[in-house]
């Protein structure tokens, strides 16, 4: 029996016992692995859900603290979906439309706009609207931020977040409001300007003309010594005038500037010239050089740039008590452009002082005790000048060392169409290589003329006594001895016949004196004092140069050749025993329309002395008549009309406009001149005289020699070279 396996019913119990219980078991692993894997996958559930309301949490944290964020920074938000109802609104838009929040929602209701302005687009596309809104409270002005946003449904919708800007569109308003009334005032002080300018002149005008026909009349000394206080003081009040007004434009935006192509070089010889009378009667000198590396013509305001250096050189004048006064021009190398330097031998000034100067109504000196007037606004506007034009200015001075002014000028040359060429038989070149000695103690004009003769070639040397002239003379070499010399006569007139008579006789082929008009007196003929010809100081390039090389042939000078040589024109000169109010064959025939009898006295006297015969027309009304008279033939015909501007009945501007008119209907070839003769000097002024038809602009108070061009040019029928043209005017 042995290796039998019995089967029993025990047996096979035992081994279904046994199998049930393995499949138990694995049945309970199987459930446990689920088990295990659930509790996992529900831990990681929990996991996530802890995250997602960790962020709902913080999101609606976030929402809480830009909701708060933004209504604090703004005042009413307000969201509206196409339909333009209501989808949120916060407390503040629904206090600005006077509802509870809830009953907003849902509705179209917006408030009522009294007035918006003109919506305006930010760089991000949110467009700006400010609106006035009517309120319990009255009307609120709101500035409004409208961008798109998502609405609850995923569509876009309008968001306007706004805040209270009241109190800034009323500031806006009242500064508005005060920039009117300040155009306002400022138009105002302009004619205000203009009125107290004309009123001003046109009293001045008779004071100064009628002192200068007292002192054209036979007066005594005494009598002489009053009515020359009488045209001091009343330049002097001009001049006060002239600097108020000019401040004041310049204040009032008013002073513009008109650059066109000019000529520096006679800028400054006109500026020297202008001062040298007042100058010389200082007993000190006044002297201009421009040199000729210079473009011929640049492009500039020459008004202005006169106007520039006559503050400057007049300030230098006034202060200076000895010595002289300089005025260059030369060429910018460090920058372009030009330089201006005007340098004195005056007293200087404290360096404590100099920031002051160019501030309103300061002068060098500020003391109480100062010895001269002047309402200190001349440097003012020097600089408010130069700043306008990009330039800039500068002065270098010392107590006891005199002063410099330096002005450097951003001005280019003019096109080449607009510049003269330089003439091709220069007279400047025969002194190429020519020696010149110069006799002469002036801190300027000798200097300034031994520079002009070695720009263009010449061998200077400038000496400054007898001793030292007589002493160069003798030691010149024979085969190069000096071919000219200049005295100045200033160092006396014995010893400028002296110099004159040794140089002759040491074989100088030229001598040339120097003279101011109260030297020439003294002196009596330049040609009997042994020179062979003249120049009158201040020196003029151009006269320099032709007086060294013109031929020498001396000869006696008479009266009329002095008269021609000092400048008069033949044609102004009157015969011997001729009247003075009688009129010679082929005189200028002039019109004079002018409401005051004074001015018109004083030009009418000032026109006949220079063989003008003149109609007075009192009115613009009887100006028309005459000039309507003498185109019918009924009088004779006018060569230049001087007209008054602002006249009763009918103004200067009117009656120009109408003999104008007249003109052209009777188809005349050749109009009038017609000249503005006005106290008015302000650029409205002149472009309203340009505009009427006017061709010139004679500003009130003239100066009689402002007339000499005028007439003297009438006879010809040309424009007059003396004349103040309309864009120089004011």
């Amino acid at each position: 029996m042995d290796g039998l396996f019995i089967v029993t019913p025990l047996t096979i119990a035992l081994a279904v016992a046994g199998a049930l219980a393995i499949a138990a078991t694995a049945a309970a692993l199987l459930i446990l692995r689920d088990h295990l894997r659930l509790e996992t996958r529900l831990r990681t559930l929990e996991g996530e859900t802890e995250t997602l309301q960790d962020r709902l949490w913080r999101a609606q944290e976030s929402e809480h603290f830009f909701r708060t964020l933004a209504e604090s920074q703004v005042d009413a938000i307000v969201q509206r979906d196409a339909q333009g109802r209501i989808t949120w609104a916060n407390d503040g838009f629904a206090a600005l439309v006077g509802m509870q929040r809830a009953a907003v929602l849902g509705t179209a209701h917006a408030p009522r706009v009294v007035e918006s302005r003109p919506p305006r687009l930010r760089p991000d596309g949110a467009r700006l609207v400010d609106e006035a809104i009517e309120t319990a409270e009255g009307v609120r002005w709101i500035g409004w931020i409208e961008t798109q946003a998502p609405g609850r449904r995923g569509s876009l919708e309008t968001l306007r977040a706004g805040r209270e800007i009241t109190e800034r569109v009323s500031s806006e308003t009242a500064l508005a409001d005060a920039r009117a009334r300040a155009e306002a005032a400022s138009e105002a002080k302009s004619r205000f300007l203009a009125t107290v300018s004309h009123e001003f002149r046109t009293p001045l005008g008779g004071i100064l003309g009628m002192a200068d026909l007292i002192l054209d009349t036979r007066c005594d000394p005494e009598q002489t010594t009053y009515a020359q206080a009488i045209k001091t003081s009343g330049t002097a009040l001009l001049s006060l005038i002239d600097e108020i007004l000019d401040f004041s434009r310049i204040e009032a935006g008013k002073l513009t500037l008109t650059p066109a192509p000019f000529d520096l070089a006679a800028c400054v010889e006109g500026v020297v010239e202008l001062l040298a009378p007042r100058a010389q009667g200082k007993g000190i000198e006044v002297a201009g050089f421009a040199s000729v590396a210079l473009p011929t013509r640049l492009v500039g305001d020459e008004a202005r740039i006169r106007q520039i250096l006559v503050n400057l050189a007049g300030n230098a004048v006034k202060f200076t008590e000895s010595g002289g006064v300089g005025v260059e021009a030369l060429p910018d190398d460090e920058g372009g452009g030009i330089v201006l330097r005007v340098s004195d031998t005056g007293p200087g000034i404290a360096p404590e002082r100099i920031p002051a100067l160019f501030e309103e109504f300061e002068q060098g000196d500020g003391s109480a005790a100062r010895r001269h007037p002047g309402t200190g606004l001349g440097l003012a506007i020097t600089q408010r000048l130069v700043a306008g034009m990009g330039g800039e200015i500068a002065v270098e001075s010392a107590p006891g060392e005199g002063a410099r002014f330096t002005v450097r000028l951003p001005l280019p040359a003019a096109p080449a169409a607009d510049r003269p060429a330089r003439e091709a038989t220069d007279p400047a070149v025969a002194l190429a290589g020519k020696r010149i000695l110069v006799l002469a103690r002036s801190p300027f004009e000798a200097p300034f003329i031994a520079r002009r003769l070695e720009e263009v070639g010449a061998r200077t040397s400038v000496v400054g006594t007898e001793g030292e002239t007589l002493a160069k003379i003798a030691m010149a070499d024979p085969q190069d001895g000096f071919d000219a010399l200049i005295v100045d006569c200033a160092l006396g007139d014995d010893l400028a016949r002296d110099v004159a008579a040794a140089a002759r006789e040491a074989g100088v082929s030229r001598a040339v004196v120097l003279l101011s008009p109260f030297e020439r007196r003294d002196l009596g003929s330049p040609t009997a004092a042994g020179y062979d010809s003249y120049l009158v100081k201040p020196v003029r390039a151009r006269s320099l140069v032709e007086r060294l090389v013109e031929p020498v042939a001396p000869r006696p000078i008479v009266p009329a050749q002095a008269e021609e040589e000092s400048g008069t024109p033949r044609a102004l000169r009157r015969l011997p025993g001729e009247r003075g109010n009688a009129p010679r064959p082929g005189a200028p025939r002039v019109l004079l329309a002018e409401d005051n009898e004074i001015n018109a006295l004083l030009a009418l006297k000032a026109l006949e002395k220079r063989g003008a015969v003149v109609d007075w027309a009192k009115d613009g009304h009887e100006a028309v008549a005459l000039a309507e008279a003498s185109f019918a033939g009924l009088r004779p015909d006018y060569d230049v009309v001087l007209m008054d501007i602002r006249m009763p009945e009918l103004d200067g501007l009117e009656a120009t406009r109408r003999i104008r008119t007249l003109e052209r209907a009777l188809g005349r070839r050749r109009p009038r001149r017609i000249v503005a003769l006005t106290a008015n000097v302000l650029k409205e002024d002149e472009e309203a005289a340009r505009a009427a038809g006017l061709d010139g602009f004679l500003p009130k108070p003239f100066e009689p020699r402002m007339l000499d061009a005028l007439i003297g040019d009438a006879l010809v029928g040309q424009p007059a070279s003396g004349e103040a043209s309309l864009a120089q005017a004011g």
